[in-house]
């Protein structure tokens, strides 16, 4: 079984040519099987929640933070292509938990 990680960068069999990056917490993805993500897109500008990055192999785009989806990693075929350093965790990270902030 693969083990997956917060600030990988994943290709998910059944979106073509969509990579995502792993949003969710290790312990959660460790406890539950399942991992929180949102897609990582090419060419989209930069914005309050749309955080360019860059991988540590290269991969770069921009993460669209308001875009959550749930993944169970039994069923669906996910392969690991790249890792988002330190930095860039941290940045999605808080932009996503600020969507949900209160007012």
């Amino acid at each position: 079984m693969i083990e997956f990680s917060q600030g990988d960068i994943v290709k998910i069999e059944g979106y073509r040519n969509c990579l995502f990056v792993i949003i969710s917490k290790n312990a959660f993805i460790k406890a539950t099987g399942l991992f929180h993500v949102c897609p990582l897109l090419p060419g989209i500008p930069e914005g309050p929640v749309h955080i360019s990055v860059c991988g540590n192999k290269g991969t770069s785009g921009t993460v669209i933070c308001e875009q959550i989806k749930a993944i169970d990693s039994e069923v669906r075929n996910c392969v690991v292509v790249d890792t988002l350093p330190y930095g860039f965790k941290i940045d999605v990270s808080d932009t996503v938990q600020g969507v949900f902030e209160y007012d």
